[in-house]
């Protein structure tokens, strides 16, 4: 699976539009042409101009440089993390948080469509309940709903049924002491 770096390309994923949805988290996806290509966005949809701000790509590589894989990778879909520290004040969660959503994406990675998908953090978890920043009930809590955002996107995309791979890692004993880090 590839990893968003850049903001253009967190732009561009998160303009695709809104594929899932819980309570603390969002799942963004913008679709891309030919396995890594240049991005196609859903009608209607605005794509994030690449050509405009410092820093930004020549208008004549365009949007599709964005998510350009080298001729040795295989392609495959494209995911990035955003936890606004609005939302976790503290880097430690949410560096636990961002662990988190991306060790979901990888039991996720075969039945996600090629594309761009963007996680975002929309809402907090109470600290009165959650005492902790890396106590293990948050990490189930987050686990959980993470294992419900992308099993949700996955029936919307029509991939592979979500409980192909769902189980295995919504099951207690998939990592020590039934957390992943």
């Amino acid at each position: 699976m590839h990893r968003l770096k850049t903001r253009l390309q967190f732009q561009a994923a998160m303009a695709g539009g809104t594929v899932s949805r819980t309570a603390h988290f969002a799942l963004h996806r913008l679709g891309l042409q030919g396995g890594g290509g240049a991005p196609s966005a859903p009608p209607g949809a605005a794509v994030a101009s690449p050509s405009t701000g410092p820093g930004s790509l020549p208008t004549t590589q365009g949007p599709q440089a964005l998510f350009a894989v080298a001729r040795s990778e295989r392609p495959g879909p494209w995911m990035g993390a955003m936890v606004p520290k609005r939302w976790a004040r503290r880097a430690v969660t949410r560096n636990a948080i961002k662990r988190q959503i991306h060790a979901v994406a990888a039991t996720f990675e075969a039945q996600l469509p090629v594309a761009a998908h963007v996680v975002r953090l929309r809402a907090t978890f109470d600290r009165k309940q959650f005492l902790s920043a890396t106590s293990d009930e948050l990490k189930r809590a987050v686990r959980a709903e993470l294992l419900q955002l992308f099993g949700h996107a996955v029936r919307r995309s029509g991939g592979a049924p979500a409980s192909a791979a769902a189980p295995a890692a919504a099951a207690p004993s998939a990592a020590p002491g039934g957390v992943a880090a």
